[in-house]
């Protein structure tokens, strides 16, 4: 059996269907400030179906779907995907909060280390400076 020589060495993309891909398309890019990396176009060359996003050194892909699944409660009890987590800068943590609040975003909860949100479909998403704290010393 062959075994790759090395593991993988990062994340190449995240995607997260979306029934208004227009909205969480805003929402990344307005509000957590990622830049418009690609968009794909609809079949029927109606809008897009697929937005790319840069985050880093890789990529999230919002793309279109017709399904309407129930909204998840805070603390999903589902298996799948349980939250995409981008990283700030402890220094900045004031400065997201305040402009979340400017973007009329809600921090659902927060911890020493994150803040949690939810995009326009209800997805978990944290901006987090781990292992730092409030106070910028190393925690882990």
């Amino acid at each position: 059996m062959a075994v790759p020589p090395i593991a993988p060495f990062g994340v190449h993309h995240l995607a997260i269907q979306c029934r208004d891909l227009s909205a969480m398309a805003r929402f990344y890019e307005r509000v957590l400030r990622l830049r418009v990396d690609r968009r794909w176009p609809a079949a029927d060359g109606l809008g897009d179906r697929s937005v790319w996003l840069r985050l880093g050194g890789s990529v999230l892909a919002l793309e279109a779907c017709a399904g309407n699944p129930d909204p998840p409660p805070w603390q999903d009890s589902r298996p799948g995907l349980h939250l995409l987590a981008v990283e700030i800068h402890w220094q900045n943590r004031q400065i997201w909060m305040e402009h979340l609040r400017h973007c009329g975003v809600d921090v659902v909860h927060q911890s020493p280390w994150t803040l949690y949100v939810r995009d326009p479909e209800g997805n978990r998403v944290g901006l987090s400076h781990f292992p730092f704290d409030l106070q910028g010393v190393r925690t882990a």
